[in-house]
């Protein structure tokens, strides 16, 4: 054989060989672009179905937090709510509770105002909210405000309204039992953060995009009152 013809066959093997590591390689890298793909995928799954992972649990243990936060401290009276400390939280009892057990808001008065109105069982009142799950998330409200991420000493002057924020008006006794009861409490003027156990919110149901078992955090500012 000559050498020609043996330098065209090893050309070609050299070829050959190169042609399939090249639709390995191919193979290899499909493959690696598939588990990637799949990987990203199951991680969001898992994301999304972890975000409300023990809900329940850990909705109580919130609530249980802020409870200890009032140390016993609760408002029975509108004098009471008047001398309110400006950043502590204090437990006020809600229509929500029963014979075996009472039930609780748990408010924290951000500014105050003592000559303005407090609305009545049966009026209405105009108000800016905000309202957000345990994890953050806002499910309502008309104006961008503190969430329950945000703890500790809070400034009234802070996340307020803007020109292009309208506040909404509220029958009093339409409401969640949570803020039946607490609204009596405040003022025209006053900003107050609310903690809504669900008993006292949309309970074990929930509602729209409330899942239920949630505790409810609200920042609340009472524009006015308006009598009935």
């Amino acid at each position: 054989m000559s050498y020609r013809r043996i330098a065209n066959k090893l050309s070609l093997l050299v070829r050959g060989g190169a042609s399939k590591r090249r639709e390995r390689m191919s193979t290899v890298n499909l493959l690696l672009a598939l588990l990637l793909c799949l990987g990203w995928v199951s991680c969001s799954e898992v994301k999304e179905v972890g975000e409300y992972d023990n809900w329940k649990e850990r909705n109580l243990a919130f609530a249980d937090s802020i409870s200890d936060l009032t140390a016993g401290n609760k408002v029975t009276s509108a004098s009471q709510a008047d001398a309110m400390q400006i950043g502590k939280y204090y437990a006020i009892e809600t229509a929500a509770s029963t014979n075996k057990l009472n039930q609780y808001v748990y408010v924290k008065k951000l500014s105050a105002n003592t000559d303005g109105l407090r609305p009545y069982y049966t009026d209405h009142a105009k108000m800016f909210y905000y309202g957000t799950l345990i994890n953050g998330e806002k499910f309502d409200g008309n104006f961008k405000g503190y969430s329950a991420l945000n703890r500790g000493t809070l400034d009234a002057n802070t996340n307020l309204p803007t020109e292009f924020d309208s506040p909404n008006e509220f029958a009093i006794s339409s409401v969640i039992a949570g803020w039946v009861t607490a609204t009596q409490y405040m003022r025209e003027g006053e900003r107050w953060i609310f903690i809504v156990p669900y008993q006292s919110a949309y309970g074990t149901s929930g509602n729209s995009d409330v899942p239920g078992y949630s505790t409810l955090c609200f920042d609340i500012i009472m524009e006015n009152v308006i009598r009935q």
